[in-house]
């Protein structure tokens, strides 16, 4: 059961939290809200600064066994503290994702390379071409009936994206674009120019290749 003593210290960052916001909080005032409690003979703020110290020392290798080097902090709250590094680092990795090339697409979509059915993407790109967040328009064969302007570009003019990148598979293993390809190509490139975002690329992937038509002068 906490004491008294133990919920006031732990209340204290929770509500400079909700009063003044996360940006407030000092980096063991953060972690103390993580972990919720401190431990026997540990209240939550000093278990907190002994976790921070670890921070300032070995940030970048910080693993489980070293959390649990602290005493009296058990696999439990050290796992806590392990997760939620883990979470904020795909996160800020994610959102500095940079697409320099087609090479850089057919990476970022390897999630898609395998599928039966065909899959048209869209990337949204900010102003240095770092990934805004990546989308899935439609799913089976290509078609402009199905790929749809408005439908590629509302995310782009929501998050006021500068430009976008569709790509698709095609599960046949062939890369040499089709009419259709090039057409819904046209466009989309058309109604970029209207709404001021510009089309870089349409990647065509298979398994084991790409095929940019922006490359190979086909845009």
């Amino acid at each position: 059961m906490k004491t008294i003593n133990q919920l006031e210290k732990f209340d204290k960052p929770r509500e400079k939290l909700l009063n003044k916001g996360a940006k407030s909080l000092k980096d063991y005032e953060l972690v103390a809200i993580l972990l919720g409690s401190g431990i026997k003979g540990k209240d939550v703020i000093k278990l907190s600064k002994e976790i921070v110290k670890l921070f300032e020392d070995d940030f970048t290798t910080l693993d489980l066994d070293k959390l649990l080097n602290i005493h009296g902090l058990g696999v439990a709250k050290a796992s806590q503290i392990i997760s939620a590094i883990e979470l904020s680092k795909r996160y800020l990795i994610k959102q500095n994702k940079k697409i320099s090339s087609a090479k850089d697409v057919y990476n970022e979509l390897s999630d898609y390379r395998n599928k039966k059915q065909e899959y048209f993407l869209c990337i949204y790109l900010d102003g240095a071409n770092h990934i805004c967040q990546t989308s899935v328009i439609t799913i089976g064969t290509l078609n402009q009936s199905l790929v749809h302007p408005r439908e590629v570009f509302a995310p782009a003019i929501e998050n006021r994206c500068a430009s976008i990148i569709v790509a698709h598979n095609h599960p046949s293993g062939i890369l040499k674009p089709s009419d259709e390809d090039l057409a819904v190509t046209k466009r989309l490139k058309e109604s970029g120019k209207l709404l001021g975002i510009a089309l870089l690329d349409h990647v065509i992937f298979t398994k084991d290749d790409y095929f940019s038509l922006s490359d190979n002068n086909m845009m």
